[in-house]
């Protein structure tokens, strides 16, 4: 019996010794997780190359973790995954408006405890990225690089207008913009000074808003446009500008015009002399239109509020996790690369000159000097640069703002107050049924 349990013994020894060694070389032989990250630059854009070539630099840098990227995603494609359990597992959006659906309903998690775990501050990020990454004390975003906007003007279009600096207030804008103005025999637009239309490339109102300082909601959360006079001034002026030009020219005007994002876009072709546009747009030019003589400057503002001056709009891409995934803790890891390392931000800056999204990139050593692209990140370092508000019910808010402007310059509203008013009681119906429904 002895020499029998002593055979069992050795057996058991051995079956557990091997069974060991099949699992160190399982272990070995397993490999890293595999994540997938959706974001939105297109297959085939400069912006998506240097984004995957930053992430196999991050993949070839350790072994537990290899990313895949996918390109060509919009948010109604995130909403839909996170509805039928088919979500990535990093996902980002250009639209941090959305944000107030993201983490409202909780379709991506709340980051706060990985945030705590592994002490990364919130000054890590500056103010207008904390605000516009979280909704209703959920931090389910963060912040990866972000688009400020400003004045691009025409340097050979002043000097012969005989502008000598770029116009810090809205009366010497609208000035500028009629001095820099040509017209046909026939009196259609040859060159706009200012296009003025909401709709127009990047002209939508919250970013004119900024420039006169207006304000969205009261302190319990409601629509106040009818309320705050800086909406009507911003209307008002807009207006004039497009009466000044006449409607139906400009928009014969634009009809003429090439697409934002070519190489035909209207102010690299030299069809307007001033517009307000993104930090991107100088590499745009760079790659597309590189001996264009052009200035960059912050937006002008309302006469009455000068020291606005040198801030301006900021929104930007924002990144998550939504729920349901089975490798979180794993994701987080690349979360946190890509939002708070200096290195990757710098350099994705460089790559695609967006705005680097933490205090430390801001300052980096490694981000390419420009002196247009200085302008943007001054504005973003601005403490008066903004955004618009996050709401429950995400980029809807701000297009029920602009489907009014866009009737309102058109001569379709014959009060404007009386139309502020029940636009103020729309935006607070859209929320309230928002917050009852949910998105994801």
């Amino acid at each position: 019996m002895r020499r029998m349990a002593v055979i069992l013994a050795l057996l058991a020894a051995v079956a557990i010794g091997a069974y060991s060694a099949a699992g160190a070389v399982a272990s070995r032989t397993a490999g890293p997780t595999n994540l997938t990250i959706w974001v939105g630059w297109s297959a085939g854009t400069h912006e998506l190359k240097v984004f995957k070539s930053l992430v196999d630099e991050y993949n070839a840098s350790q072994k537990a973790i290899h990313v895949n990227v996918v390109g060509d995603i919009v948010d109604t494609k995130i909403v839909a995954a996170i509805r039928s359990g088919t979500a990535p597992d990093i996902v980002s959006s250009f639209n941090s408006y959305n944000v107030g659906n993201y983490c409202g309903t909780g379709g991506w998690i709340d980051l706060a405890p990985y945030l705590k775990k592994d002490k990364i501050s919130p000054s890590t990020f500056p103010a207008a990225t904390r605000y516009y990454t979280q909704y209703g004390g959920t931090q389910c975003a963060l912040p990866l690089l972000a688009d400020d906007y400003g004045l691009y003007y025409n340097t050979a279009m002043f000097k012969k207008a005989g502008i000598a600096h770029p116009p810090r207030t809205i009366s010497e804008l609208t000035a500028d913009a009629k001095k820099l103005t040509v017209r046909n025999p026939d009196g259609s637009i040859k060159v706009a000074g200012l296009d003025p239309f909401i709709g127009f490339y990047e002209n939508v109102p919250e970013r004119w808003g900024q420039q006169f300082g207006v304000q969205w909601l009261d302190k319990t959360g409601h629509s106040i446009l009818s309320k705050d006079p800086s909406w009507t001034k911003l209307f008002t002026w807009q207006k004039s500008l497009i009466d000044w030009y006449g409607y139906k020219n400009l928009v014969k005007f634009q009809a003429g015009l090439g697409d934002e994002f070519s190489a035909s876009n209207a102010f690299e072709a030299g069809k307007v002399a001033m517009n307000l546009d993104g930090e991107w747009r100088v590499a745009f030019i760079a790659d597309e239109k590189p001996s264009l003589g052009y200035g960059t400057a912050p937006m002008s503002v309302d006469d009455a509020k000068p020291s606005l001056y040198g801030s301006g709009y900021i929104n930007g891409t924002i990144i998550g996790i939504p729920k349901g995934g089975k490798h979180q803790d794993q994701a987080w890891q690349v979360v946190k690369y890509l939002t708070t390392n200096t290195h990757f931000l710098a350099e994705f800056s460089n790559g695609i000159r967006n705005v680097p999204t933490t205090t430390a990139s801001l300052k980096s050593p490694e981000i390419k000097p420009d002196k247009h692209f200085a302008t943007f990140l001054t504005i973003f370092g601005n403490p008066k640069s903004w955004t618009s508000p996050i709401t429950a019910s995400g980029v809807a808010y701000t297009n029920l703002v602009q489907n009014f402007f866009t009737k309102w310059q058109a001569g379709q509203v014959s009060d404007l107050h009386a139309g502020l008013v029940q636009l103020d009681k729309q935006l607070d119906a859209q929320v309230a049924q928002a917050k009852g429904g949910g998105v994801p």
